[in-house]
């Protein structure tokens, strides 16, 4: 009886596995979706769109981007760890729902780990500290001053976690009081930045670098533990006094959790060519983000070891989890 359920369950690996393969030699068959947790314009959503022709030209189906932006990314997090595991809907997202929202909000409607399986890491940067081109301040030394004397007077703009937390960071090493508005994207916070509603970011590189180069945005310090190629002149804020400071963000690509191995591995086969691709390398270049291809299980682990970091981050910051 013992060896008749043996074989039974041998029979249906078998038959699993061989729908698996059916399943991958088929796909895809219609078009596939990138979900992007942030608006048109967000760093994710450039890098999506920079991709996205490879993966099509590739895969011989069209890529749709969706942006599903709001709550932190929780929207298209949990629309995405809803979707069918057949390889259509694809998750390109960042640290903001895979690391630190576990430790923001006291319930998330996905879970970052069991309701995703990882394909690839896609891309790795780092965070300029900005203010106005007209702004008083042209240090970082001059921010902190004003800060410390006028303590709950300036404000600080972010439109995810990776600038909430680099904001954070600078309060918390710094021993200030500066207040935080939230947005439901950067691009949305840097319309405000620029408009004088808010005082600084903490920006991405992505969406900050050409307001920089444009000479609309003064960069103080960037967020790294080395400079940016990109801005070889903007100190770091280690060096400009904020020992200690390291902060950076990441991207990275997942599909619902019991996707068949073959089409994950399909997907990252693509997505791997199309971050070595003309208009990825062009998106590198032009946001000071590097390349980064970690195998699934690689990412894994990254992202548990991440999780670990966020938690640590946000508790020295005293934030409560909404």
């Amino acid at each position: 009886m013992i060896r008749s359920f043996r074989r039974l369950l041998a029979g249906i690996a078998v038959s699993l596995i061989g729908l698996s393969a059916a399943h991958a030699a088929d796909y895809p068959a219609k078009p596939v979706t990138f979900v992007v947790p942030f608006g048109p314009g967000s760093a994710t959503d450039l890098l999506a769109r920079a991709l996205s022709a490879s993966v099509a030209q590739q895969a011989g189906q069209p890529v749709v981007v969706e942006n599903r932006a709001g709550a932190s990314g929780m929207i298209a997090a949990q629309h995405a760890a809803r979707a069918a595991a057949d390889g259509y809907t694809v998750l390109i997202t960042t640290n903001t729902t895979q690391a630190a929202n576990p430790h923001l909000f006291k319930k998330l409607p996905y879970d970052p780990v069991a309701d995703f399986m990882p394909v690839t890491g896609l891309g790795r940067g780092g965070l300029v500290l900005v203010v106005r081109a007209d702004s008083p301040f042209r240090t970082v030394g001059d921010l902190v001053e004003a800060a410390r004397r006028m303590p709950g007077k300036l404000s600080f703009g972010s439109g995810n976690s990776s600038s909430r937390m680099a904001g954070e960071m600078l309060k918390q090493l710094t021993g200030t009081d500066i207040v935080w508005v939230g947005y439901n994207s950067n691009p949305n916070a840097l319309n405000d930045l620029l408009g004088g509603h808010i005082d600084m970011m903490v920006i991405d590189t992505v969406t900050g670098l050409a307001h920089i180069e444009s000479g609309k945005l003064r960069a103080l310090g960037a967020s790294t533990v080395q400079r940016l190629p990109q801005l070889p002149q903007v100190p770091t804020l280690d060096e400009a006094g904020i020992k200690g400071y390291d902060m950076g963000y990441w991207f990275a690509a997942y599909v619902p959790a019991a996707t068949p191995a073959p089409v994950a591995a399909k997907l990252r086969q693509w997505l791997v060519a199309a971050v070595a691709s003309e208009g990825a390398q062009a998106f590198f270049r032009s946001s000071a983000t590097q390349a980064w291809t970690p195998t699934p299980q690689a990412l894994a682990d990254f992202q548990k070891a991440d999780i670990r970091k966020w938690g640590a981050v946000i508790e020295a910051a005293g934030i409560v989890p909404e």
